[in-house]
């Protein structure tokens, strides 16, 4: 399993990867049962009222929570360039920029 973090703003998101052989979660919208990696990710998307507060680069936003959508690929490569972008995406949703997202990859022992 792979936890892949984007951190900007004095805060951050974290998604799992979950890797060939580990039994990734099932719910409505999983992707077919074969796929060798799994990305499993909150989306997320700023609102006038409502949502739960977000302190981002000392600003207080209004942030409301999709369902994850995860994802399906046949390879670690590719599981990780759509994680990356899938984090930078979500903060540039709350207004930072992409560049400013650092990324990390941790790798979880079982």
């Amino acid at each position: 399993m792979l936890l892949v973090r984007g951190s900007a703003g004095g805060t951050a998101l974290t998604g799992t990867i979950y890797e060939e052989g580990e039994e990734a979660p099932q719910f409505s919208g999983s992707p077919d049962a074969d796929a060798s990696y799994v990305w499993v990710c909150d989306e997320f998307y700023e609102v006038d009222s409502g949502g739960s507060s977000q302190v981002i680069d000392g600003q207080e936003k209004q942030v409301a929570f999709e369902s994850p959508m995860p994802r399906g690929f046949e390879s670690r490569t590719q599981a990780l360039e759509t994680a990356r972008e899938h984090v930078r995406t979500q903060f540039a949703r709350l207004g930072v920029e992409p560049d400013a997202v650092t990324t990390e990859v941790i790798e979880v022992e079982e």
